[in-house]
């Protein structure tokens, strides 16, 4: 029967709402034994005491909910809730800045506290498209599985997701991903197969528990390969009189023979070791690379994109950069008293290389760090982790959590990325000594609850200090002073009489400070969504009907410059606010789902003829996507 079999019992919630019918997860508790397998064994059984397999047999759990002795096991997700926003930037409610295509380079909209307080490679573009291995999805399946995606985008803007898996014995699971992602040029193709971005990634995934269930073993390889064939955007109109916005495939573009490669390989491994009741020790190994490669021929119209600095070769760019890191934390781990406790010590290597390096640009990092969680309740918990990088960084995190109230601290002071610090190109060279970035940062969350309706007021407070970016020439740079950003936010989710939902967010951005001028961020930003949600033809079809309108107020956003793979800022353009509608129909059949997906409904309706979502490119025009998803349990 697999991991759920021998270890727990289980606790059951409902966890969603409308005609998609409930999403069951299962808490395990490893203090109840034999009792708990047999109510899991009856909950996967009909009347006729047979086994259904489906969605709740196929199981999947993640590391970290092991690594913290609170294993929850999720039934396959067969919601329609936001189903045809299917690429990751939509999944991510628009909260990030693209270049107007499926794979194209992105830079989050609001700042992110980084994950990683020390040296990381700063070549980020492409992050929202990789999956990081600690989040993989390790499975406990009953039968084999399989979950077969496959979205056909208007323009040839294709995707192709296909996950299996399956029980090798009752202890040991293995199972694989693989996704692709080609998308044609939106602006300025010259054949139908013109791709802007051409993407294949896969990951090989098994978990393995010994018989007396004291050992634990979880591992991934992932590998992705990101192709990219720069455009560069739109060459503006004062700098040619021909070249004219919103003509999309009639656009004169920048680029047409520079090309970008964003090559990642991980190995990850967690394994742990039960000592005795309460504590447990436990290693995490990663074996990482990324290889970032920009190609350019300076011989044609190309050159005229970049700088005319030629500093190693005058008719060909190739900016080379491999990233390369080795990672092992040590730890043990435990509960006492109720409580959840964690310490660890971990220790980095790594260093960038570079074709123009005189030497490796190497670092070695050692951390200590630890974690406690004390679950005083269903609805009550709180928790504290830190850590420290000897010398000089460190990060703390607190997280409260109540029936009413979410509140969430952070304080860190972390390293500048390796980019930042020394890069060496055909256009461009520095060398830099900047210090450590500091941040604080306070969250808070109000949970109304009035009869249907929910709503979640919020306020995020961030102070930012010695922050490094990328100034108007498109090289690095340190702000001397501080900047603080006061955001208060709020979401909604509100029934319409009994068939129709409106669900809103919005979130209103003021930054002051010295140093406020490095971030840009729209001061209104709202993602909205009013639509029919209902079962249908005797509850053998869910339905989702609606309208999605997104919205940013307009601000002078960043550029990207291929040439580095960097957003920088800019003070030419101004993304201007615009209002953007798209039309979606979702249903499920059994276990299938298809999408239907309207985009820019309000395409010729506006006093603009388009919209922008970086400078010099345009977003999308009115076309169609389609979309299905479906599960096989045999």
């Amino acid at each position: 029967m697999g991991i759920a079999e021998f270890a727990v019992a289980q606790r059951t919630t409902t966890t969603t709402r409308g005609g998609n019918g409930p999403k069951t997860v299962r808490e395990v508790d490893p203090e109840e034994g034999e009792e708990g397998e047999q109510n899991l064994r009856k909950s996967l059984l009909d009347d006729s005491t047979k086994m259904v397999f489906g969605p709740k047999t196929a199981l999947y759990y993640f590391e970290k909910d092991i690594k913290r002795n609170s294993l929850v096991l999720y039934p396959q997700d067969t919601s329609l809730t936001n189903f045809h926003n299917y690429d990751p930037v939509a999944k991510s409610g628009w909260k990030y800045q693209d270049l107007g295509n499926i794979g194209s380079a992105a830079t989050p909209v609001f700042y992110q506290v980084p994950k990683i307080i020390g040296t990381t490679s700063g070549f980020s573009a492409y992050d929202i498209y990789f999956r990081d291995p600690s989040d993989n999805k390790y499975f406990d399946t009953k039968s084999p599985f399989t979950e077969m995606s496959a979205f056909f985008g208007g323009g040839n803007r294709n995707m192709l997701d296909i996950k299996f898996a399956r029980n090798i014995n009752p202890r040991w699971n293995v199972g694989f991903d693989f996704h692709t992602i080609k998308s044609r040029k939106t602006l300025n193709p010259t054949a139908r197969d013109d791709n802007m971005v051409n993407q294949t990634s896969y990951s090989l995934h098994s978990n393995y528990r010994s018989e007396n269930g004291r050992y634990w073993i979880l591992g991934t390889f992932s590998r992705m390969r990101h192709v990219v064939n720069e455009i560069g955007g739109i060459i503006p109109p004062e700098e040619d009189s021909t070249s004219v916005y919103f003509t999309y495939e009639d656009a004169k573009v920048w680029l047409r023979y520079t090309q970008a490669r964003d090559l990642r390989q991980d190995y990850h491994i967690y394994h742990e070791y039960k000592v005795r009741d309460g504590l447990q020790i436990y290693h995490i190994f990663d074996k990482r690379k990324q290889e970032v490669v920009v190609d350019a021929d300076l011989t044609t119209s190309d050159s005229s994109y970049y700088p005319s600095t030629r500093i190693h070769h005058q008719d060909t760019t190739r900016n080379f950069n491999n990233f390369s890191e080795w990672r092992n934390e040590f730890g043990f781990k435990g509960t006492f008293g109720g409580f959840y406790y964690n310490a660890f010590t971990r220790l980095r290597n790594g260093r960038m290389r570079s074709t123009f390096f005189e030497s490796n640009n190497a670092f070695n990092e050692v951390y200590l760090g630890g974690e406690l969680i004390g679950k005083l309740s269903e609805k009550w918990s709180l928790s504290a982790d830190g850590e420290y990088l000897i010398p000089g960084a460190f990060r703390i995190h607190g997280i409260f959590q109540s029936p009413w109230l979410d509140a969430e601290y952070t304080k860190a002071l972390y390293k500048p990325t390796s980019m930042q610090q020394l890069y060496a190109g055909n256009q461009y060279e520095w060398s830099n000594d900047f210090s450590n970035i500091g941040l604080d940062q306070i969250k808070g969350t109000l949970k109304i609850d009035l009869n249907r309706v929910q709503l979640r007021p919020s306020l995020t407070i961030n102070r930012v200090n010695n922050y490094v970016y990328f100034d108007e020439e498109r090289l690095p740079a340190q702000a001397s002073g501080e900047a603080f950003m006061l955001m208060p936010g709020l979401k909604a989710s509100i029934p319409v009489g009994r068939k129709f939902q409106w669900d809103t967010e919005v979130v209103l951005t003021n930054i002051s400070g010295d140093a406020a001028d490095a971030f840009r961020i729209p001061k209104v930003f709202g993602n909205t969504r009013f639509y029919f949600d209902s079962p249908a033809f005797n509850d053998n079809v869910f339905i989702q009907m609606g309208i999605d309108v997104r919205y940013k107020s307009s601000y002078y956003a960043n550029a990207y410059y291929a040439g580095t793979q960097q957003f920088y800022l800019q003070n030419r353009f101004d993304v201007y606010a615009y209002p953007v509608a798209d039309f979606f129909l979702d249903f499920r059949i059994n276990r299938t789902r298809v999408l239907l997906k309207y985009n820019h409904l309000n395409e010729g309706f506006m006093e603009q003829e388009g919209y922008f979502v970086s400078p010099d490119y345009t977003g999308y025009k009115s076309f169609l996507d389609l979309g299905i998803t479906w599960y096989l349990f045999d």
